[in-house]
């Protein structure tokens, strides 16, 4: 193997690693069935495992469709202290939240539960795309 090749490799490996090491940090919420008509989708159901995003996230409609990886990383409040359960999830972009701050998220229910203990309502979290 040349050179070139194995700086290439190298190259696309770094980039991999990158990519995990910058998630973005933030909170998320949930909110509950009915999930449509939804403003990427209308009346199409796209599952349970979907994510309403923040304004800048959402991009008129640009992120539509895009894949998330979501981790839970703390709480934000005294009384569920540990809400998290250690566990990762994909969830597909389906909708606005409007209510939501630049970094936040509004996970399905199923979803957040899947990460957190819903008596929270509200967690700390890292997520990529």
């Amino acid at each position: 193997m040349g050179f070139v090749s194995k700086a290439l490799i190298l190259i696309a490996i770094l980039t991999c690693l990158t990519s995990v090491a910058h998630a973005i940090r933030g909170q998320a919420t949930f909110y509950t069935p009915a999930y449509v008509p939804s403003s990427c989708y209308g009346y199409n159901d796209h599952g349970i495992m979907i994510v309403a995003l923040n304004g800048r996230l959402f991009g008129n409609k640009g992120a539509c469709g895009r894949r998330y990886r979501v981790r839970c990383t703390g709480g934000t409040n005294a009384g569920v202290p540990h809400p998290c359960t250690g566990k990762s999830i994909v969830v597909t972009a389906v909708d606005l939240c409007p209510g939501c701050a630049d970094n936040q998220i509004d996970l399905s229910q199923e979803a957040f539960s899947m990460i957190a203990n819903p008596d929270a309502g509200r967690i700390n979290i890292e997520y990529d795309q």
